[in-house]
């Protein structure tokens, strides 16, 4: 990937390494991290080197009336102005400079205009305007026009505020060993910036199932993973604490025909505290927790990893799939794990090229 903002931007921090360079550091930093856990062989998957990101953020920085996207620094003690980024998708990255010259021509969009949000799927491309103003009716007028103008859906955004002109969310199409599945991904919920290492992730997963009773899924967002695992499973059993994120899983539920699985909005630590019956929840008296045999745990953290009391509760299943945004928090939760369980499968997932992050998925099955 070529750009012109390399050593400046502080969004990619590989710049000096060509991709083949960037795919051998990233496997020798896991080599080495993990080599006291006796871990020496990983899958590795990467990634195109541009145009791979369907999700992204800009800050707007002003100067009289032009408008500039911008980003943090190298040292991340300042900013730099930026007019195009390659790492975003194609469809964003074509959309970046056109958007900014027509909100600048408009006193009504450009005003205190703070940042803008781009959500971009197979099918659809979501804009979200970030304001520190009120937004009221003529915004919205003049708002549908790029909507109408550029055949995008447009969000506006300010301080309680959350103005929606079409609709709030993109529907994705995933192909994942042989068989589509759709999405319905809701603007403000997460999502997996990277469709083809998204799909390359499930794909992954789902090869490496076997003796499949129920599952346990904490952590399951929209039910990115948990719909096409679903399909291996008799039941399963879905916690996430974001109400966003299990509104999109029930209507992907519906989407993909899928009636084996039960989402329920819940911590980790709350499903803990229920399965172990130190506490009744309201939340779960539709649930008989007695009729699942689950076989798997599947647990896909946020950067910070797994609770202590998670990480133990987990440690009861024959078989745990764990994914991860966070090399370091991973090997401090296999330390724990490997106690009792064996690394059957372990893979890299170049999620984010020209940076040091790297996905992993691990598969352990009990000693």
């Amino acid at each position: 990937m070529e750009c012109s903002y390399f050593g400046e931007c502080g969004s990619c921090t590989l710049y000096t390494l060509d991709y083949n360079a960037q795919c051998a550091h990233k496997q020798a930093h896991m080599r080495m991290l993990f080599e006291p856990l006796h871990v020496k062989a990983f899958d590795f998957f990467d990634s195109p080197s541009e145009h791979y990101r369907g999700r992204s953020e800009f800050r707007i920085w002003k100067e009289g009336n032009t408008l500039r996207y911008a980003m943090g620094t190298m040292d991340k003690k300042s900013t730099v102005c930026i007019d195009a980024c390659p790492k975003v998708e194609t469809k964003i990255y074509t959309l970046m400079p056109e958007l900014l010259k027509k909100i600048e021509n408009s006193a009504m969009l450009r005003e205190r205009l703070f940042a803008i949000e781009f959500l971009a799927s197979s099918k659809h491309l979501l804009v979200t305007l970030i304001y520190h103003k009120p937004l009221q009716d003529e915004w919205d007028e003049e708002a549908k026009m790029l909507e109408n103008m550029f055949g995008i859906f447009i969000i506006g955004r300010s301080r309680g505020i959350k103005r929606v002109l079409s609709q709030d969310f993109v529907e994705d199409h995933l192909e994942i060993a042989g068989k589509s599945y759709c999405y319905h991904i809701i603007e403000g919920g997460f999502s997996q910036p990277n469709r083809l290492m998204n799909q390359t992730m499930i794909g992954w997963v789902l090869g490496h199932l076997e003796n499949c009773e129920d599952l346990l899924e904490l952590y399951c967002g929209y039910g990115n993973f948990t719909i096409p695992m679903a399909q291996k499973f008799r039941k399963v059993l879905a916690t996430e604490i974001s109400k966003t994120s299990i509104k999109s899983a029930l209507i992907n539920c519906e989407l993909n025909d899928v009636h084996n699985i039960a989402f329920l909005r819940m911590s980790a630590e709350e499903l803990t505290s229920a399965l172990k019956k130190e506490r009744e929840y309201n939340r779960l008296s539709d649930i008989n927790l007695e009729d699942y045999s689950f076989s798997h745990v599947f647990v896909d953290p946020p950067r910070s990893g797994m609770d202590e009391a998670s990480l133990a509760f987990i440690s009861q299943f024959e078989n745990i799939i764990y994914i991860s945004c966070n090399p370091e928090t991973l090997k401090r939760d296999l330390e724990v794990l490997t106690s009792q369980y064996a690394i059957l499968h372990f893979a890299l997932f170049d999620q984010f090229p020209n940076t040091e992050h790297l996905e992993s998925g691990v598969i352990l099955k009990r000693l």
